[in-house]
């Protein structure tokens, strides 16, 4: 019983929402200078980001070399899988933000 009053609640609910819809236009908001702000933001950062990535990518494999040198046998596969994942992870960031990029380039 409860099930069905529920149901019902929902439908009624569904129905009213349907019905008293408003068209509303879009073009105030793209128009904004809140969106136009954001998107040269995301620009900006997507970037810098490009720049900064690999910079401290190198300089990151540079110590990590550095402390494998030092390290004995164990230690020198742990660095080793430090500059695998920092590599990996500057490969990651540029990707990223090159499509972030690209893809708020064809909006602007």
């Amino acid at each position: 019983m409860r099930n069905k009053h529920v149901l019902k609640t929902f439908m009624i609910t569904w129905f009213v929402m349907i019905t008293s819809s408003m068209p509303v236009m879009a073009t105030t908001v793209q128009d904004s200078q809140l969106v136009k702000g954001t998107q040269k933001l995301i620009q900006d950062l997507t970037t810098w980001l490009m720049v900064l990535a690999p910079v401290v990518g190198v300089l990151l494999i540079i110590y990590f070399f550095i402390r494998r040198s030092a390290a004995d046998e164990v230690d020198q596969k742990k660095w080793n899988n430090r500059i695998v994942t920092v590599i990996i992870s500057v490969i990651g960031a540029v990707l990223t933000s090159a499509t972030l990029n690209l893809i708020i380039g064809y909006y602007v």
